[in-house]
């Protein structure tokens, strides 16, 4: 089993794990490389790292499963590579003073402050890799001394993918819902750079259970990885019964804190996120949690629907979501402008065959964006053939999608994170929207139900006491919210305590 670990400085990869380990080994995993890591915040199933995982209770137990992604932040100066295959014990920096190296492509270099760092080493590679049984792997008797066919052969299916197209999303039949108001002001924005800049947000709200009907589920061809036949190559299982699914509900989107950047194959660049323990702690009592992100981009040609950039972020994204390489109606939503100047909202998935594949870091970019070329240590085969590319839309999956007007929740406060917006967040604007109230049908509360707003709010209330309590009343609006924080609120944006 591999479970990636998100960290502020990237994500990190650990194997060798299965249900019964415990965080205790992917700590040991991350040390076998990274000897010296220092963690700020423990390993946790949420990006805020708010949820730790209990060292105590297996890995499988906390819906952590293969390709599942863990978060954790740590010291960015510990963080040195040791790269070596032997696996020797790495040094502190004291060791050499009898002589001995660090193991692995690591050296030791000066930092500017005056102490003495082990960072990996370039232009060096590790010791047999280029004379494993495939590119990047150690050789068969640096494994094991003597191998029978059928175990070199199960052995070797591991790296193997018979691509298959998967017919059908794992949302249920009624979509997504996309609050309209939402996407209506992601596009607006959009349009402002004539829809030449890509950007991307993450969208918040609920699976809602659909029962399937069993005769009209059609098989997706997959369901779950196995070793299959061909050339032994890992295709997806036949389905084995209709499952329950879900619709998906998009209440709000955030747009996480990027700079639009044209040399990145995502065409956006993500930046640290200060706000991030606070979304997802407000997400949380409103009852909502992450169901899917958008993405906006320039035209394309006919045909193009995802770049391998989108394609790959989407799937570890839904790995994210599943816990693993499991259904989920984790959804990606595109948005651009056709030639008539009108704009395309589409959604979709990728299969789980690319969410294994991404598991296994299978996948990467390339020079063509419209498909994903296949790692040198994997082997992908399409009609019969091995093949060094896969088309992106073999990974897609089509899921409708429903205009939606939310019963909870408005998007009229401006948006977090924008340059050169025509409105920023400020007190004012926080004026101006409340100033509405007793006006054309609205009262406080409804006004005050805007995610945006809220999380502006959570800069100036105690997250943990007061937003829950207001929270609760947005929710619920037969919960009165109290007069007090009414009267905090209109003091903050400056409206003399009349609401």
């Amino acid at each position: 089993m591999i479970v990636r670990v998100r960290t502020n400085v990237g994500v990190w990869r650990v194997e060798g794990l299965d249900a019964s380990s415990t965080t205790a080994d992917v700590l040991s995993g991350i040390a076998a490389t990274r000897p010296h890591v220092v963690y700020e915040r423990p390993l946790s199933s949420d990006p805020g790292c708010a949820r730790p995982l209990d060292p105590a209770v297996p890995l499988g137990r906390q819906n952590v499963g293969h390709g599942s992604m863990v978060h954790c932040r740590v010291d960015p100066g510990t963080c040195a590579e040791n790269t070596a295959d032997g696996g020797g014990e790495s040094m502190d920096t004291d060791d050499s003073r009898d002589g001995r190296r660090p193991a692995g492509n690591t050296k030791r270099i000066i930092d500017k402050d005056g102490s003495i760092k082990l960072v990996h080493a370039e232009g060096s590679s590790s010791a047999g890799s280029d004379k494993g049984f495939r590119k990047g792997q150690k050789a068969l008797r640096d494994m094991k001394m003597a191998w029978t066919l059928q175990e070199f052969t199960a052995m070797d299916d591991q790296y193997n993918f018979k691509i298959k197209r998967q017919d059908a999303s794992f949302v249920g039949k009624g979509g997504v819902h996309l609050e309209s108001s939402a996407v209506d002001g992601f596009q607006s924005y959009l349009r402002r750079f004539q829809f030449q800049q890509q950007r991307c947000g993450y969208l918040y709200g609920r699976f809602v259970d659909e029962e399937g009907d069993g005769d009209e589920e059609k098989d997706d061809g997959a369901d779950k990885p196995a070793a299959s036949s061909g050339w032994g190559a890992r295709t997806p299982e036949e389905k084995k019964e209709a499952k329950k699914n879900a619709r998906v509900v998009v209440e709000a989107i955030y747009e996480p804190p990027q700079e639009a950047d044209a040399d990145a194959a995502e065409g956006f660049v993500l930046l640290e996120d200060e706000a991030e323990e606070d979304v997802e702690a407000l997400a949380g009592m409103l009852g909502l949690r992450r169901v899917g992100w958008i993405v906006g981009h320039p035209p394309r040609e006919e045909g193009f629907q995802l770049s391998s950039a989108e394609v790959i972020m989407a799937a570890e994204l839904q790995l994210e979501s599943a816990g693993g390489v499991e259904p989920t109606p984790f959804v990606t939503v595109r948005v651009t402008v056709g030639d008539d100047g009108n704009v395309a909202v589409e959604a979709f998935q990728v299969s789980l065959q690319c969410m294994h594949m991404v598991a296994e870091e299978a996948l990467g970019v390339g020079p063509n964006p419209g498909f994903c070329y296949v790692d040198e240590t994997f082997t992908a085969i399409q009609e019969g053939k091995p093949s060094a590319t896969v088309e992106n839309n073999f990974f897609l999956t089509v899921v409708p999608i429903n205009a939606y007007q939310s019963d909870m929740l408005v998007a009229q406060f401006p948006t977090a994170n924008r340059a050169f917006d025509d409105r920023m967040q400020t007190h004012d604007e926080m004026k101006r929207q409340l100033s509405k109230s007793g006006q054309a049908g609205w009262n406080f509360i409804d006004l005050l139900s805007d995610f945006s707003l809220l999380l502006y709010l959570c800069k100036f209330m105690d997250v943990k006491t007061d937003m829950p309590k207001i929270c609760a009343s947005v929710k619920d609006r037969e919960i009165p919210l109290d007069d007090g924080y009414k009267i905090i609120i209109t003091s903050m944006a400056g409206m003399d305590g009349s609401y």
